[in-house]
Formats: structure tokens, sequence, C-alpha cells
């Protein structure tokens, strides 16, 4: 993870930014990119400089994960480096494929000249966090296209496709080709040239005689467009309930003392995050077999957290061992103030454990379960205190995933809330409150996402080519990666408990149908067979071995999928990288405007934050909402339209209620889509 300096028989030095899949400009990656600047620029061979990225992507930008490292006092050292860049002797080429956004165009914006490959973006996104660029942009971009294009650029937060930009002067030239050979083209071209007339720091700002008034409509302009807006992850800390309690109400209760049931992967993260805390932890299993097996496995995350504290200069005792008691003894969680249950989604085995807590836990105590997708109302329903039981659905691994959704049941206390909510922030985590309903938030909106992944398998598509085609709009792993690396027994599970395949599938049932609606056998086929992905060494991909991490194509499977097209009468056809994106993530975001309508979730921004911290949205589009208000609502609604007329028995592509609303007052910014949202069903 650095930048490559490399020179070749012309006279040109290329610097290439690696850091997948991204290029984000991580610490190592800047010091990187100013080492090979200063040699490029003292090298008597070099005449000219071309920076690009790797990969096919210029740089999305700082790495957001080290903003808290950030020195104040001085300037950010990428600031620094982009004035080097600018101050170099030699011309300096950007070429930009793929996406040059935040500090990947404020890099850019520091070389002398801009190419961009036609399908490339740039952008400044930084409002979308909460922040303003901080390594000039503000200053270069008004300088070089003026201060009204340069305002909307940089208080939208929207993204500018290269034709776009080169109209608006961000960049010199457009290229169908190979961008970066181009470039050199270019820096030959330049080089010799007076270089001061294309530094943007020392141009004046364009004057214009009504500045004032230009100000003032910008400032109008943005209020409205941002009313009351903060920064997502902010705004997801300050819920509500449909019965008017809030943050602003009701407080958070003392945690002295947690418990954890269960020790298994997410148990055992739980526990890792609840010492990381200095909090004290009651950890306790069934048996004796699996408590040891727990134990090695918490023992072990717990110095590997402690080793990365002392790497980072922190206090290795924040993983203090003191604090955790391990036991079989449900007695030992009588003086716990907060319980958390984290044993595998099985309703009958979680009530029953409900029902000893509740007999067993003192009576101010809280009862959390662990659940991705179960009704919280039935869980409580068998404890004698509905009011102290709340979900808190943990993501994998839950030492290193922020987010948690938190799900009150029908009878839940603000209290209760509130408490949920303050424990999310003492062990770092993100809080969102949600809605209960199967799946929640998360969950929810993945099911069309990955049931059209699935369908596309049917139609004609191989797993890796949907794979590539998410990843390279910049999820890190694509849909059938996730499932076998999750296990594609997991959902296999779930699907029997709900009756749509196994033993509670009735005689007769169409392979394809479950009722009127489309369904798709393929992945319980592939779970009879024992293929569950990473663990069995084979799923949707094939690995070296059970448990193997490289997944590679499976001739296999290409062979399945085609005899199952030919005994299901399928017909196989050519489908682009833009359907897979479209029926992947306009049914994802439909069934969000679905959420928001259902008050499941309480704003737009809640669904963002879920899916930028718990399911690996590239936070340069923003989380789906936000992404979906940027390339407009008439564009979604049509293509949802499109279809749903051609399948007309999946229901998740028909176009939600609240979208079509929302199209039909004129496509209102994001700020304002709840002031049009009924919200008589809310589940909050």
């Amino acid at each position: 993870m650095a930048a490559q300096y490399a020179r070749g028989a012309a006279p040109v030095a290329v610097i290439r930014l690696r850091n997948p899949p991204l290029n984000a400009l991580s610490s190592a990656v800047v010091r990187a990119l100013e080492q090979a600047v200063k040699k490029a620029d003292t090298d008597p061979a070099v005449k000219a400089v071309v920076i690009c990225g790797a990969n096919g992507k210029f740089s999305a930008g700082a790495d957001i994960q080290e903003f808290s490292s950030i020195q104040t006092g001085g300037r950010p050292r990428l600031l620094s480096v982009i004035d080097l860049i600018e101050g170099s002797k030699k011309p300096v080429v950007a070429a930009i494929e793929g996406l040059a956004l935040g500090g990947g165009l404020e890099v850019a914006l520091g070389c002398h000249y801009r190419i961009a490959h036609a399908q490339a973006w740039v952008g400044l996104p930084e409002v979308t966090l909460g922040i303003l660029p901080a390594a000039g942009g503000t200053q270069r971009l008004p300088r070089l296209i003026g201060i009204p294009a340069a305002l909307d650029i940089i208080t939208t937060g929207k993204h500018v496709l290269a034709a776009e930009a080169l109209k608006l002067g961000i960049i010199d030239e457009i290229v169908e080709e190979n961008t970066i050979d181009a470039a050199i083209r270019l820096a030959n071209k330049v080089s010799g040239q007076p270089l001061n007339p294309r530094r943007l720091s020392l141009k004046q700002v364009p004057s214009l005689p009504n500045m004032d008034a230009i100000l003032s409509k910008a400032l109008v302009k943005v209020k409205k467009q941002t009313r009351g807006c903060l920064a997502p992850e902010r705004a997801a800390q300050k819920w509500t309930t449909r019965s008017g309690a809030s943050w602003k109400t009701a407080s958070a209760q003392p945690l002295q003392k947690v418990a954890v049931i269960g020790l298994g992967t997410m148990g055992g993260g739980i526990v890792t995050s609840l010492l990381k805390a200095k909090i004290s932890t009651v950890a306790l299993e069934q048996d004796q077999k699996h408590l040891e097996v727990g134990r090695r496995a918490v023992t072990s995350l717990v110095e590997h957290e402690a080793s990365k504290m002392q790497r980072s200069s922190q206090s290795p005792d924040a993983c203090d061992p003191a604090l955790l008691q391990f036991t079989l003894d449900f007695g030992a969680l009588q003086d716990v103030d907060l319980v958390i249950e984290a044993v595998f989604e099985d309703m009958t085995l979680k009530k029953e454990i409900f029902r000893k807590l509740s007999e067993i836990c003192k009576p101010t105590a809280y009862l959390c379960t662990n659940t991705s997708a179960l009704d919280i109302d039935e869980i409580a329903s068998v404890t004698s205190r509905p009011p102290q039981v709340i979900g808190t659905h943990f993501f994998s691994p839950a030492h290193v995933m922020r987010l948690l959704e938190i799900i009150p049941g029908r009878h839940t206390s603000p209290t209760t809330i509130a408490t949920a909510m303050g424990l999310a922030k003492m062990i770092g985590k993100i809080g969102v409150v949600v809605g209960n309903c199967f799946g929640f938030v998360g969950n929810r909106m993945m099911a069309p996402y990955i049931e059209q992944a699935v369908f596309l398998l049917e139609e004609g598509c191989k797993p890796e080519e949907v794979d590539q085609a998410l990843e390279g709009f910049g999820f890190k792993i694509g849909p059938f990666r996730m499932s076998d690396l999750a296990g594609l027994d997991v959902g296999w599970r779930s699907r029997k408990g709900q009756g749509l395949t196994g033993p509670g599938l009735a005689p007769g049932t169409p392979a394809r149908l479950r009722g009127k609606m489309r369904y798709s056998p393929l992945p319980d086929l592939l779970c009879e067979k024992g293929r569950y992905g990473q663990k069995t060494g084979v799923g949707w991909y094939q690995y070296e071995k059970p448990g193997g991490r490289i997944a590679k194509p499976d001739p296999w499977l290409h062979n399945f999928l085609t005899g199952y097209r030919g005994a299901h009468h399928i017909k196989a056809r050519f489908i682009d990288q833009q359907e897979i994106l479209e029926r992947c993530l306009y049914t994802l975001i439909n069934e969000g405007f679905q959420i928001l309508d259902d008050g499941i979730a309480c704003t737009p921004e809640d669904i963002d934050v879920i899916y930028i911290h718990g399911y690996g949205w590239p936070k340069h589009r923003g989380g789906p909402m936000f992404y979906a208000s940027i390339i407009g609502l008439p564009r979604i609604l049509a293509k949802l339209r499109k279809y749903s007329e051609a399948h007309p028995d999946i229901p998740r592509v028909q176009p939600s209620a609240f979208l079509k609303k929302l199209v039909s007052v004129g496509n209102p910014p994001l700020k304002e889509w709840m002031s049009h949202a009924g919200h008589q069903t809310s589940k909050l």
C-alpha cells in the first residue's frame, strides 16, 4: 500500500497510487507520494511526471479511518504534499481513471495538467460526511472554474462525469483510450513550457460584479437543501419513537457489568469489544467444551487487540483480561446490569434463554438479543420485563465492525433504548435505532439485492460477472463472494425456517415459484450438494482447500448452471454490467423507500449509515439513499418500471409507493423526503 515510482525509456516518471480497492490516501500512501515526487524532481533524467492510480482508479480520497489521528495545530500532511506537487520544477500530469474524489481530486488539482478517461468521475463529496475539503480543494477549484460552479460542487458533494468536468474546465482533455499513455504523451508535449500559469494557487479568483448576491443566493440554497443537516453519523444518534420519546428526553443508565451468552464468532467479538472499553464482562457458554473453545478464541482476539494497541502507542491494558469471567453458571448473571444474548438464530432457543434471564437477572437489568432478523416482541413476550428487552444487531466481526442496529420492541422503554445507544457509544459503535420487522433495515434491504443477483445467474450471468460489476461500483466484495464467506448454509437454514425449502415445503410446489412469486432454488441446490462456501472449499466459487480464501471461478458450477437452465427451459442471454448494477442496486434502494414509508427507519441518513458501516457500501457513493438522490429519483423509478414490466412475478421490483410519491411532487432533495412520508404504521 503506497505510491509506486517508475521511469521507463521516455523521460517521464510515472507515480502510481496503490491502496486497493480505491487507492485511499492513507498516511503511508501520502508519505510514499511525497518521496516519489521529490525523487522525480531531483532526477536529472526526468523531464515530466504523471500521477495515476492502480487498478483503473485514481483515488477516492483520504482514508476516513485515519481522520481521528490528524494532528491539530498544523496543516494536514496531504496539503503539504499537494503544494510540493504544484511547486515541482517539472510538469506534472494527473491521469484520472475511474474516480478522483475528495483528496483524490485535490491531488489532481495540485497537478499542472489533468487528463481523464471518458467514464471517470470527479468531485468533492466531503460534505456528505459532515466535513469540508481540507487539502486545498476549496481554494484551487474556485480559481480554476470560478466561484459559482465551485460552490455547487463543494456544497452538494455531487460527482461530475468527465464530459461535464471538461466543460467546467476541471480537466484539460478526455480520452477513450489508455489514459496513462495519453498522459505520458501530454507530459512530453508540455515539457519545458512555463509552469506558473498552470499553478492554481497563484491564479486570482475570477471576480464577478455581483459577488455578494451570488454568495447570498448560494447560502440560501445550501440552507434549503440541508435543512437541519448534520453529518449522517451524528444524525443517526438522534432517535425518536412514535410515542414521542427521543434522545432529548431519555437518559442512558450506567453499566458497570455486562454479560454475553454464547462465545461463537459473534459472541467472542462482542466480549472483545466490551473488554476494549474496560467493561467488566461475564462470558457464559452451554457446556465445558464450548466454553474452552470460546475461551481460546476470546483470548486470541484480546491478545491480538492488545498487540495492535501497543503498536499504535495505546495502553495495552485497555484489554485487561482480569475484567473477564468465564462461566457455565447462569447464576453468575445475577448482578449484571445488562445481558447480550449471542446464540445462533433459533427462536425456540432464544426464548428459552430469555425465560431464564427473566428469572435470574436483577429486576433492573436490561436484556438484549443479538439477532439479525427475528421478532423482538416474540422474544420479549416470554419475560416479565418487555420494557427492558431490546434487539442489538451486531455485525461480524463484532470487535471490528462499527455498526450496531438497535431494535426496540412494542413495549421497549425509552430508557432501554437510551441505554443501548449509550452502550454502543461506550464500545465505539455507531448505534442506529430501527423498527422491528423481519430483517430490520440492513438485512431487509439486502434480501432483494441478493435475490436479483441469483436471478441474474438463472438468466445467463456467472457469479464472477455479477461480483465484478458490483466490486467495480465500489463494494469491496460482491454478493457471491460474500455468500461464500458467510456460508451458504446460513441462508439455507433461514429459508427452511420460513418454509421456502426443505421438509416444510408443501409437496408439488413448483421449483421456481412460491405462491405467485418467482423463487430461485439455486442456493438450496448447492447446499444440498454440501457446497457451503469457503468452509467446505466450494460454493459459488472453488477454493484451494476447505477454509481457503482465494476464490476462483468454478467450471463445475458453470456446467451446473447450464444444466439448470436447460432443465427449466431458460434461454441464457448476455447481460451487461449496467443491467446488473441497476437490478441489484435499484431494488435495494427501492426497499429502502418502502422501509422509510413503513417507519422502520427514521431518516434516509439512518439507512446510509447502516449501509456504509455494516454492508460495505462504498463510502464515496454516500450511502444508497444519498446515491439515489444524486442520480435522480425519476431515473430510478423509470428503471424499476422497466424491470417490473419484464419480471411481473418479482414483487420487490415493483416501485415503492413512496418513491412514486416523491417523484410526483417534483423529486425533492433528500432532506425533504420525510415530510412526504405517511408513517401511519411506524414501527419506532
